[in-house]
């Protein structure tokens, strides 16, 4: 979903693992300018992230951003609760599919856009293990297969 432009900062290849992508989309941060300065030098991990809707508003939980080294006492909290920017009726499409059983919000990218900071958060529903055993093979019999190609040409 990245487009030309973007620099991407940082991808959630666990979430791509663990979960099946139904649908994404594009939220804002509200950060502190700590926060900024150590998400552009890639002081950060996705490792247990995902959002919630509370009192109408959405946050992002569980996403860890090291404090700025060169930053003083008004350094930023590591793992603080931070609010996602997104129009109300987006958030209602959200919250809506999140009700439905076993559907999660997880953040599956960070990137700089026009200066900004985003934040890509796909709905997105648990794989089972013989659902991961599948995608592996998938993606062994395709290397396998590209291998086989290159040779002939």
């Amino acid at each position: 979903m990245i487009k030309e432009g973007v620099k991407l900062l940082g991808k959630n290849r666990k979430a791509y693992h663990e979960y099946f992508v139904d649908e994404s989309i594009e939220c804002g941060l509200a950060l502190q300018g700590t926060e900024v300065k150590s998400i552009r030098k890639a002081h950060f991990n996705f490792s247990d992230s995902y959002a919630r809707i509370r009192g109408g508003e959405l946050w992002l939980l569980g996403f860890h951003i090291n404090p700025f080294a060169q930053g003083n006492m008004n350094n930023h909290e590591p793992d603080r609760d931070r609010k996602l920017l997104i129009h109300s009726v987006e958030r209602e499409k959200l919250r809506k599919k999140v009700d439905e059983k076993g559907y999660t919000l997880v953040p599956l990218s960070l990137y700089l856009k026009n200066g900004l900071i985003k934040l890509e958060l796909g709905v997105c529903k648990g794989k089972k293990n013989y659902d991961k055993r599948q995608v592996i093979k998938q993606k062994d019999l395709k290397r396998e297969t590209d291998r086989e190609l290159r040779g002939r040409g």
